[in-house]
């Protein structure tokens, strides 16, 4: 399914045989569409825009378009991930923001709001869609005020940092040009730092180096298209800027184990 397939309203349950295709979660990559997650139960780590954080039961987090993420989702976590219509983009903030609910009469009411998302999206009853679009409006609203009323959180500090703020301006560079053929050096030239520094930050923010967030990036992007299109892969190739298909195939098979071809075959419907 393509990204502008997933630009509409939509919610898909999170930790259901994630560790089949762990890459659809944990790479980084993004949407032309916000998206909030809800995760019931368990933990793991978020990255999001170039800073890792744990999160735990009865967190919302909120991603705004075009902002790169990725997370574990281990056997022991539940949640939903809520795709929310460009069209209704204005409603939320255009910021990343990490709720951590903990009052438990809060917890029940945002519990409540997905489930009845949930119920009109399942619904065959007349009026279901917009009922449907009318609670995301509610939901909305709900996280607004939890932002307005939370206590302030450590990463929001961190996120506030040199060096997150850093990291984060190369996310957004990378999301913007990572088909582009360029390497770190020049996004680094581009943000006035030197590779070592920009490197050095991105570690010490996501534990990954620049490099790192880079291929992972263009990785994502090679197995959906590997998947959902039928390109050739010298094709592809050209489409995220390598040099040549061989050093696109080299790549890839080191990210994954895998060639392009079969990952492609693998990822076969009916395989």
């Amino acid at each position: 399914m393509t990204d502008d397939a997933k630009n509409r309203l939509s919610l898909t349950s999170i930790g259901q045989n994630q560790n089949a295709a762990r890459w659809r979660t944990e790479a980084m990559r993004s949407h032309s569409s916000p998206r909030l997650l809800y995760f019931n139960k368990g933990q793991g780590r978020i990255t999001l825009a170039g800073l890792t954080s744990g999160y735990g039961p009865n967190n919302l987090i909120f991603i705004p378009a075009h902002v790169m993420y990725g997370f574990e989702a281990g056997s022991s976590v539940f949640g939903q991930m809520l795709s929310i219509p460009a069209a209704m983009a204005t409603e939320w903030p255009d910021e990343p923001i990490h709720l951590r609910l903990r009052d438990v009469v809060v917890q029940k009411e945002a519990t409540a709001h997905f489930e009845n998302l949930e119920r009109e999206l399942h619904s065959d009853r007349s009026g279901h869609s917009r009922a449907a679009h009318y609670y995301v409006g509610i939901l909305s609203v709900f996280f607004q005020r939890q932002v307005e009323t939370r206590t302030p959180d450590p990463n929001e500090l961190r996120a506030q940092t040199t060096s997150a703020r850093l990291v984060a301006a190369y996310t957004d560079l990378v999301e913007r040009d990572f088909a582009s053929g360029q390497g770190v050096s020049e996004f680094a030239r581009s943000l006035g730092v030197t590779p070592t520094h920009l490197t050095r930050c991105c570690k010490q923010t996501c534990g990954k180096s620049a490099h790192a967030i880079l291929s992972d990036r263009l990785i994502y992007e090679a197995r959906v298209q590997l998947r959902d299109s039928g390109k050739p892969v010298k094709r592809i190739a050209e489409d995220l800027g390598f040099n040549s298909p061989a050093y696109f195939t080299r790549n890839f098979q080191h990210r994954t184990g895998m060639t392009p071809s079969a990952f492609r075959k693998m990822s076969a419907p009916g395989t």
